[in-house]
């Protein structure tokens, strides 16, 4: 893709180079999800990510014939530790899309009245409230007693720190007038003037000092041992809701004063808007009063009022369609540049990191920050030596933002990025046309992608394995006690050398035996995310899942998908019936389909794969079933503009009764749902 190409309006693209375009920013936007979620090792900043996905989306919309959007990954926080007993969520405690500017609030609310088929005068309510910089936590309550309180966790599993929450006094242990079983979620926070008088015992004491509220409130609530919780003062807001036996209110408004009449803590600065004007306004106050509240906010958190339309508009894979965050702005400060090093990721990206001068940015030591790739070098023109302007924009890895040409010392010369890869094998790299990075061609022939690639087979949305973590697996690499996953499960076999490591003692080394044994049972959905294919997320890995089932039914389709025809006809482009049957799933495109069947053609993803399906029992992904749903298993297809909800709105409802969602009619289609105006390409694949 051209400099040009990626300048251009939507408007002025034409067919061929929007094609191309959209191509490019679903890699960008699906390694971005791979780095945020599987890696917790961020290269861009919020902003930087919405700006991705806005462009991908006025191109879509430009040119829907052509678009396939890209559902991206979907997970929050972070893994259960071990100290902690493990508490699934009844609901998923969701992370929240951000807004950086009014554009984008005007956007969000527009893309409520779109999806809700709503008159341009019919009035959306919508509760603001302040972000509250701390950590979320849910409380169930049975017959208005606390029983059990856990952390986000992942957002599917948290940590049971029940003894931990009731040291908190804005949690009451019992509720008068409440449903028999109500899920109360909120943020356990530190107030600045608690925060500093911790520290000033820390430093006297001479134990940790904590870098800011958020990290203090963090290592107070999950403490083994509840009484040091006790001396440390976390206090709780309260702001929403997971399971409940009966609906309490039928507002968000009216579901805040039912908390106050609880006893619990409510953000005073909550207010119910009746426009886009409102929020804009109320965000605008309540920034003027950031610097003056006791305790950490940033941003301000806007969701729609009416429960019902909470309930009609759902979730994305990542966040729900009914709340965002508007963020305030990132923090800058300046630093020098001290030198670039070369990262390479498991697809073999080369990423340009910058070292620098360690700055607090944020109230965060910072001492490296992404310059993302090539071309955002030579666009910001950063050289080693130069004063640069970093940002953080919450937890993120900081960026460089721009350069103090000013401060440029003499005799500085532009940087040159790397023809060759910094791995032994000194591989040539690549950049493949509409691509933004370059690449390593070596395959897992090169140690850095090898390595890369069992670390996110271990991480915590993948295999999950206790105990082994990245550090652990780079020394077994370099010790090749694992050089493909599959070894993982073989790790038994070296019990006795294992507990004659230094570091390792018999214990731990039984911990994580039983720990790798816990995971030999693996759902199909997670088997495929954790192969680590270019541009499969969690989102993709369970469309593929629920799509083929099993795992040897998905592995004959990919490799019948990378035939050129049916019957080794290599005479046509047609696509072949898996090939077709590929793209035909809703929100898979052909940029997706290539990088499985590029994957399905390396004898060693072969042997891979093949390895694991001896040592593992690969659960068939099952469909989620809405009751006694007719539709449940069923492949539908939405055309034309219907006459009660938006096609969105139909889709998600369609999937949350069990029902698989095609992109046009094939010989698999078991129903069609044809609105006014559908469109011919539904059914060229009858």
């Amino acid at each position: 893709m051209s400099a040009g190409q990626q300048e251009k309006s939507p408007e002025d693209l034409n067919i061929f180079e929007a094609e191309e375009t959209l191509r490019a920013l679903a890699a960008e936007i699906a390694r971005h999800d791979e780095l945020y979620h599987g890696k917790d090792d961020p290269e861009i900043s919020d902003a930087d990510y919405d700006a991705l996905r806005r462009r991908f989306d006025a191109i879509a919309d430009r040119f829907p014939s052509i678009a396939r959007t890209l559902a991206p990954s979907a997970s929050v926080g972070a893994a259960p530790s071990a100290g902690f007993a493990k508490v699934t969520h009844s609901r998923p405690m969701l992370s929240l899309s951000n807004a950086f500017d009014g554009e984008e609030v005007t956007e969000f609310v527009n893309r409520i009245r779109r999806f809700l088929s709503l008159a341009a005068d019919e009035p959306v309510g919508l509760v603001a409230e302040p972000k509250i910089d701390g950590l979320s936590a849910a409380l169930r309550y049975e017959n208005g007693r606390f029983i059990q309180g856990a952390t986000r966790g992942d957002g599917t599993v948290g940590e049971d720190i029940t003894r931990n929450l009731r040291t908190i006094d804005d949690i009451p242990t019992r509720l008068e007038n409440a449903p028999a079983v109500l899920e109360i979620r909120g943020e356990v926070y530190m107030r600045k003037d608690d925060f500093r008088a911790l520290n000033q015992a820390q430093e006297a004491s001479g134990a940790k000092v904590f870098a800011n509220p958020r990290n203090a409130a963090a290592g107070s609530l999950r403490q083994l041992d509840s009484s040091i919780t006790t001396r440390r003062k976390l206090r709780f807001f309260a702001y929403s809701w997971g399971e409940v036996s009966e609906r309490p209110s039928d507002t968000q408004a009216g579901f805040l004063e039912l908390l106050r009449d609880w006893g619990f803590q409510t953000n005073p600065l909550t207010r119910l808007c009746g426009t886009v004007d409102e929020l804009l306004a109320r965000y605008a106050s309540i920034a003027e009063q950031r610097a003056t509240l006791p305790y950490d906010i940033d941003g301000v958190v806007y969701k729609v009022n009416r429960l019902d339309w909470q309930d009609r508009l759902g979730m994305v894979s990542r966040a729900p369609r009914w709340a965002i965050a508007h963020k305030f702005p990132a923090e800058q400060a300046e630093t020098i540049l001290k030198a670039i090093d070369i990262q390479v990721g498991r697809t073999g990206a080369l990423t340009p990191v910058a070292r620098l001068e360690p700055v607090t940015v944020g109230g965060v030591v910072v001492s490296n920050a992404t310059l993302h790739n090539e071309d955002e070098v030579r666009r910001k023109g950063v050289r080693v030596g130069d004063t640069v302007v970093i940002q953080r924009a919450g937890d993120v890895i900081p960026q460089v933002v721009r350069v103090i040409e000013d401060k440029r010392p003499a005799g500085s010369v532009p940087y040159e990025f790397p023809a060759v890869c910094p791995c032994a094998l000194k591989t040539p790299v690549i950049r493949i046309e509409g691509e933004a990075v370059r690449r390593c061609g070596g395959g897992l022939a090169c140690p850095f992608q090898a390595v890369e690639r069992l670390k996110h087979f271990v991480s915590r949305d993948a295999f999950d394995i206790e105990g082994l973590g990245e550090k652990q697996i780079q020394a077994f690499w370099e010790d090749k006690l694992i050089t493909q996953p599959g070894d993982i499960f073989r790790l038994k076999e070296h019990e006795a050398a294992l507990k004659k490591r230094e570091g390792w003692g018999e214990k731990s080394v039984d911990n994580l035996l039983a720990a790798i044994e816990g995971r030999r049972s693996i759902g199909l959905d997670k088997m495929i995310y954790a192969l680590g294919i270019r541009q499969v997320g969690q989102a993709t890995a369970r469309l593929l899942a629920s799509n083929y089932g099993t795992l040897g039914a998905w592995r004959t389709a990919m490799l019948e998908a990378g035939k050129t025809a049916p019957d080794g006809d290599e005479s046509t482009d047609m696509p072949n019936d898996a090939l077709s049957d590929l793209l035909n799933i809703d929100q898979i495109g052909m940029s997706v389909a290539n990088d499985l069947i590029a994957f399905f053609a390396e004898e060693q993803s072969l042997r891979i794969v093949s390895d694991l399906e001896n040592e593992l029992d690969i659960q068939p992904f099952a469909v989620p079933v809405a009751g006694d749903s007719p539709v449940a298993g069923k492949t539908v297809v939405f055309t034309g503009t219907l006459a009660t909800m938006g096609r969105s709105e139909a889709k998600a409802r369609a999937e949350s009764l069990g029902a698989k969602v095609a992109g046009s009619v094939s010989k698999k289609t078991d129903y069609v749902i044809v609105g006014a105006r559908p469109s011919s390409t539904r059914f060229c694949n009858p």
